[in-house]
């Protein structure tokens, strides 16, 4: 199965209430940090919601 990385770049202050908890249930606590996630139809929808607040790469 295919992995990603992603690293939040963008802060998740003053964005919407889903779009924090959305980054939380990714794993992401700060700015700067990233995890590596396996690309499950979930994991791909929460990214896809967040995407403008991350940098993505595939591995």
């Amino acid at each position: 199965m295919k992995k990603f990385r992603i690293k939040q770049v963008r802060s998740g202050i003053g964005r919407p209430e889903d779009q924090k908890r959305t980054l939380q249930a990714l794993g992401l606590r700060r700015m700067q940090h990233s995890i590596e996630v396996e690309a499950t139809p979930q994991i791909l929808g929460m990214i896809n919601k967040v995407k403008h607040l991350l940098l993505i790469e595939e591995l």
